[in-house]
C-alpha cells in the first residue's frame, strides 16, 4: 500500500500478519459503531479529551468537545474522542506532578498506537497541558492544544474572588486569627464557581499562554474564560486547524524549536508566571532534545519587564488579561526580544501574527514596555553552595526587603514534621530567621508537591508577619506568593546540600548576585555528609508505577521527567 493511502484508519494497522486482512477487519469493526464507508476514507483527527469527574477545571469538556468535532467536521476530517489520564489539581495524592510523566505517557503512546493523522489535544488544569504538550513532542504528530481557559471571578461583599491567590490569602488571615470560622466557610464557597482554570496568573494559565506562545495553541486563546462563547469558537477553529494539519503537516518538532522556546521563556518572564512553569517547560523542550538552562533563564530575565499586572503578583484577573488584549498584546510589547521565524499550529510564523492589528489593549493590566510594571524578570535562579544545580525565586512575587539577607535556619526535616511542629506555640523561631524544608523534592516520598509556600507560625502571624524567606526543593503553586525559595537541586533526599542543613546554621540570600549560600565551613559539613543517610525507600521495595517514578524520575534541573522518556541518541558510528 503506497504512503498516500496510509491516513485515516490505514494507519497503524493492528498486525495479524496480514496487511489486507488487517484493514478489511479494522473496517469491518468500524461499521459496528455506524461508520458509513464514505466516513471510513476521511482521514482522522484525534481529540485526546481528559475530561474526568476528578478534575473540576474541566467540568465543562463534553460541550467544548462538540465544539472540536465541528470544527474537524467542517475541515473534511473525522472526529474519534479517546480517553486519557486525567490530572485534577486537588484530588490527586500525594501530588499531580507525581502523575503528570505518566499523563504523557498514555497521550503519546495513544497518539502513536491509534490511527490517526493528527490530534486535538484537551487540557488545562496545571499538569494536563505540559503532560500532552510532552506526549505530543514524542508522538510527533501534528497537533494543536486546546485548553480549558480560566474560570471567572466570583464575590464576597464588594470583593472580587478568585481561585487560588485569594484563597491563600484569606487562609492566612483565618491562620492569624483576622477572618473567623463562619466567615471562612463562606469564602470557601465562593472562591471557585464556575468551570475553568485558576482565574490568575496560576500555573495553569501560565501553560496556557506558554502553549500560545510556543506555537502549540492557536493565536489569541489562551486567556478566553472558559465559560465565554469565544471559548466553544477557539475549540471550533483548533478542531478545523488539526484537520488542515493532514495536508499540510506541521510537525511539534518544527514549532518547538530552541527559539520558540526561548521566545515562551521569555513570555513566562513577562508574566510573573508560576515557578512551576521552569519546570514544565523543561520537560516540554527535553523531549526534543532541547535543553534550558538556569543560566540562559537569568540572561533572558534581566533584559525582559514584568508587563501583567495580575495576580499573585498584581491585581487583576485573568478575565481582565483577556479583555486587556492577552497574549498577543504582551507578545508585540516584547516584540524586539522575540525570535520572529517560530512557526505556529496556525500555519504562520510569529512575525506574521505581530504584522496584525493588535486591536484594543488596556494598559491598565498589561503594561507597555517603556513603563513596566518591573524592569526585570518575574522570575530569577539562584545558585551557590546550597543549591549548585539551582534554585528559583518568583521575585515579582516576593518581600523586595528581604532580597538581601542572612538569617538563622529553622529546620523542618519533612512535611510531618512541618506539620506537627508549625504552630507549636514554643517553636524557637523569630521573624528574622529562615524557615527551611527538606526531603520534598522529586524523589522524596512526597514527589515534589506545592509545599513550598509553608505558612507562617502561628505566633509570628498573629504578631502581624506576612513573609519570610522560606527554602525548600519542593514547589508552590503558580497562585502562591512570598519570599520563597524553590526547586533546591539537587534535592535533600538524594543527599543534596539542603541535607546538610541544621538548626541555628546561617543562611544568606542575595537576589543582587544571584546566590544562596550555607554558611558553614567545608569541615563541617564533610562530616555531615558521612553521618548522612537515604530514608527514601528504595526502588526495588515498590512496586508499580511508584518504582518506575522513584527509579527514573530526575531533578527539576531537568523537568522532573523521566530518563528514559528522553530522546535516544543513536550512534552516528556503531560498530
Amino acid at each position: 500500500m503506497n504512503e498516500e493511502k496510509e491516513r485515516g484508519l490505514s494507519r497503524g494497522l493492528t498486525n495479524y500478519g496480514d496487511r489486507d486482512f488487517s484493514v478489511y477487519l479494522r473496517n469491518s469493526f468500524a461499521s459496528s459503531m455506524g461508520y458509513s464507508r464514505e466516513v471510513l476514507k476521511k482521514p482522522i483527527v484525534g481529540i485526546a479529551n481528559s475530561f474526568s469527574g476528578f478534575n473540576n477545571c474541566h467540568r465543562h469538556f463534553p460541550e467544548l468537545l462538540e465544539a472540536v468535532k465541528r470544527g474537524v467536521l467542517l475541515g473534511g476530517g473525522l472526529p474519534i474522542e479517546f480517553p486519557t489520564i486525567s490530572l485534577g489539581e486537588v484530588f490527586l495524592n500525594p501530588t499531580s506532578l507525581k502523575f503528570r510523566n505518566l499523563m504523557s505517557m498514555d497521550t503519546e503512546e495513544m497518539i502513536r498506537a491509534q490511527p490517526m493523522d493528527a490530534v486535538v489535544l484537551m487540557g488545562g488544569c496545571d499538569k494536563t497541558v505540559p503532560a500532552q504538550l510532552m506526549g505530543a513532542a514524542s508522538a510527533d504528530l501534528p497537533a494543536v492544544q486546546l485548553v480549558a481557559g480560566p474560570m471567572m471571578t466570583s464575590r464576597y461583599g464588594e470583593e472580587r474572588l478568585g481561585a487560588c491567590t485569594d484563597c491563600r490569602r484569606y487562609w492566612g488571615k483565618y491562620r492569624a486569627g483576622e477572618v473567623s470560622t463562619a466567615q471562612i466557610n463562606d469564602i470557601e464557597g465562593r472562591l471557585a464557581t464556575t468551570a475553568g482554570t485558576c482565574a490568575v496568573m496560576g500555573t495553569a494559565s501560565t501553560m496556557a499562554c506558554i502553549a500560545e506562545t510556543l506555537g502549540m495553541s492557536l493565536p489569541g486563546t489562551a486567556a478566553i474564560p472558559a465559560v465565554h462563547a469565544d471559548r466553544l469558537r477557539a475549540a471550533e477553529a483548533s478542531g478545523r486547524a488539526a484537520a488542515r494539519m493532514v495536508e499540510q503537516p506541521i510537525l511539534p518538532s518544527q514549532v518547538i524549536t530552541e527559539k520558540s522556546v526561548e521566545n515562551a521563556m521569555r513570555m513566562v518572564l513577562a508574566l510573573g508566571g508560576s515557578t512551576n512553569a521552569i519546570v514544565h517547560l523543561t520537560a516540554v523542550a527535553g523531549r526534543l532534545g532541547i535543553k534550558v538552562s538556569l543560566e540562559r533563564m537569568n540572561e533572558l530575565s534581566a533584559t525582559t519587564p514584568v508587563l501583567v499586572n495580575l495576580k499573585p503578583v498584581g491585581s487583576h484577573y485573568m478575565e481582565d488579561f483577556f479583555f486587556a488584549g492577552g497574549v498577543g498584546a504582551v507578545l508585540r510589547e516584547l516584540k524586539p526580544l522575540l525570535h520572529h521565524d517560530t512557526l505556529t499550529v496556525a500555519g504562520e510564523t510569529l512575525g506574521d501574527r505581530l504584522e496584525r492589528d493588535p486591536g484594543y489593549v488596556d494598559h491598565r493590566v498589561i503594561a507597555t514596555a517603556e513603563a513596566p510594571l518591573e524592569p526585570q524578570g518575574g522570575l530569577v535562579a539562584l545558585f551557590g553552595n546550597l543549591a549548585p544545580r539551582g534554585a528559583i525565586l518568583k521575585r515579582s512575587a516576593a518581600d523586595k526587603d528581604l532580597f538581601e539577607k542572612t538569617g538563622r535556619a529553622v529546620v523542618f526535616t519533612s512535611l510531618e514534621d512541618l506539620a506537627s511542629r508549625i504552630d507549636d506555640p514554643d517553636l524557637d523561631i523569630e521573624r528574622d530567621d529562615i524557615m527551611v524544608l527538606q526531603n520534598a523534592g522529586p524523589k522524596s516520598a512526597s514527589g515534589m508537591p506545592e509545599a513550598g509556600y509553608l505558612p507562617i507560625p502561628k505566633k509570628l502571624s498573629a504578631q502581624g508577619v506576612k513573609d519570610m524567606i522560606r527554602i525548600s526543593d519542593a514547589r508552590m503553586s503558580g497562585t502562591a506568593f512570598g519570599t520563597i525559595v524553590l526547586h533546591v537541586t539537587p534535592e535533600a533526599s538524594i543527599g543534596g546540600p539542603l541535607a546538610l542543613v541544621r538548626n541555628g546554621d546561617q543562611i544568606r540570600l542575595s537576589v543582587a548576585n544571584r546566590s544562596i549560600e550555607l554558611l558553614v565551613d567545608e569541615a563541617e559539613l564533610a562530616r555531615r555528609r558521612g553521618e548522612w543517610c537515604c530514608d527514601n525507600v528504595p526502588p526495588e521495595q515498590r512496586r508499580g508505577y511508584d518504582r518506575l517514578y522513584a527509579t527514573e524520575v530526575l531533578q527539576a534541573d531537568e523537568g522532573c521527567d523521566f530518563a528514559f522518556l528522553k530522546p535516544v541518541e543513536l550512534d552516528a558510528n556503531p560498530t
